[in-house]
């Protein structure tokens, strides 16, 4: 069986198309001359290890069908530096090279090799640093009086009526019943009071 380019493309926001990045994938393939396959993992978070493309995509690469895995950068790929630096060691073991359009890594040369594993730190750098940012910015929120989570089930004044019925003697499932929650929600607001 002849191997052929794996592209594959990923959006994690799902008011994001990944055509865009398909637009150069296609072309790349077409200057290489090799059949491509295409593998879109559309809405799907970068952090998760298992994606439904990316399965098919490193299942194909296992059973040695692919010759080169392309990508338009590696946080397309990978958001950690543990998992960029996983899929690459699975991909030499294969055989399979990995290039980066945007980031020129081709992982067919020494050089390419070592560019490989800076980007990835790089990458891995980037998503720490927007980590401690989106934290540094939730603990001013907090500062400033903000709530996270989704809002709670019962407001002040369904507080104050779980009050008045458990007080009246009503059950737990009763008071949940009168107030619309289920029988956890009074739990828990019980435990708060």
């Amino acid at each position: 069986m002849p191997r052929h380019l794996a592209i594959y493309a990923r959006t994690s926001a799902n008011d994001q198309r990944p055509e865009t990045q398909l637009h150069e994938l296609r072309a790349y393939a077409e200057r290489r001359g090799l059949p491509a396959i295409e593998y879109t993992d559309d809405g799907v978070s970068g952090r998760k290890d298992r994606r439904p493309a990316l399965d098919r995509l490193m299942l194909a690469c296992r059973r040695r069908e692919v010759a080169a895995v392309v990508v338009v950068r590696l946080d397309r790929l990978a958001r950690s530096l543990a998992h960029t630096a996983r899929l690459g060691e699975e991909f030499a073991a294969l055989g399979v090279e990995l290039v980066s359009l945007r980031e020129s890594i081709d992982t067919g040369s020494p050089m390419g090799r070592a560019m490989f594993g800076m980007a990835a730190v790089f990458a891995q750098l980037e998503v720490d640093l927007m980590r401690e940012r989106t934290l540094a910015g939730q603990a001013a929120a907090r500062r400033r009086g903000a709530r996270f989570g989704r809002p709670r089930a019962l407001d002040t004044e369904g507080r104050r009526r779980l009050l008045r019925l458990r007080a009246a003697g009503r059950s737990m499932r009763a008071c949940a019943t009168v107030l619309g929650v289920n029988v956890a929600t009074v739990s828990r607001e019980l435990r708060r009071a």
